[in-house]
């Protein structure tokens, strides 16, 4: 018996790096370095733990969404474990937003072939975290999100979600789409064996052609979200030093009364 696993992978900007908005009001990408989500990191190594637990015969495959560099992103997924990669790219989909990619991620998805889909619980740029959910609803398959641990077994996904006040114990029929945070489990750092044999690992690039959608699907002129401006963030000031002669818990105190945090 075999299982197949898809990890949704996506490469972002370097959250240290100094980014800016492109004319078009999309983030200029040309500019800050890039790298895997670190949210998406655990979702391969949630996906690496399922296939080192299984005694199925366990594929992984990861996909990404992107510019010809995301596929730094798939090397490192690759490097951790992965068996083999998916590169979506073509100029028309840049600016596609949330519900573009589901659309995207959903075709590549069902024309690879799956049984068990794993993201992060969001990306790193956006952080909107419905990508996931969205994905679910396309494909016509249970959603088990934000889980704390995963396992599957015997044609089910069982999950634990935690929350403020109590844990959750779910679990879903395969197939089904899983999100998964970073309470998970530290992902691994990929070896020097890991590195090399990842350079060796087929990574497929389709394009819309491929997977028979259209231009007008996507990109700026198929999303459902428009950014109307942007502006800088404002410069850093120098913050206001009071010296305590005895009265600083005062001055304190109507500081933050005039800023009405208390």
């Amino acid at each position: 018996m075999s299982l197949r696993i898809v990890v949704t992978v996506k490469y972002v900007p370097d959250a240290t790096g100094d980014r800016h908005f492109a004319d078009d009001l999309t983030v200029d990408r040309d500019d800050v370095d890039g790298l895997l989500s670190e949210l998406d990191e655990y979702a391969v190594e949630q996906a690496l733990q399922i296939s080192e637990n299984s005694d199925d015969d366990v594929e992984i495959t990861v996909l990404t969404v992107g510019p010809e560099d995301a596929k730094d992103a798939l090397r490192k997924a690759l490097s951790m474990g992965a068996d083999k990669a998916i590169h979506v790219e073509d100029d028309d989909l840049h600016g596609t937003d949330a519900i573009g990619t589901s659309l995207v991620l959903a075709k590549a998805i069902e024309k690879a072939g799956y049984d068990l889909v794993i993201s992060g619980m969001a990306s790193t740029d956006g952080v909107m975290g419905v990508v996931p959910a969205l994905l679910a609803e396309r494909l016509g398959v249970p959603q088990v999100t934000l889980l704390s641990e995963v396992s599957v077994e015997d044609g089910t996904v069982t999950g634990r979600r935690d929350g403020d006040a109590a844990s959750e114990q779910l679990q879903a029929s395969l197939p089904a789409v899983v999100s998964v945070t970073d309470q998970s489990g530290e992902a691994r750092y990929p070896s020097f064996k890991g590195i090399m044999a990842a350079k060796k690992k087929p990574v497929q690039s389709w394009d819309l052609s491929d997977l028979d959608l259209e231009a007008e699907e996507v990109g700026l002129e198929g999303a459902y979200t428009v950014v109307e401006s942007a502006a800088e963030r404002p410069a850093r000031t120098a913050g206001t030093i009071v010296k305590d002669e005895g009265e600083g818990g005062k001055q304190l105190a109507e500081f933050l009364a005039s800023q009405k945090f208390i």
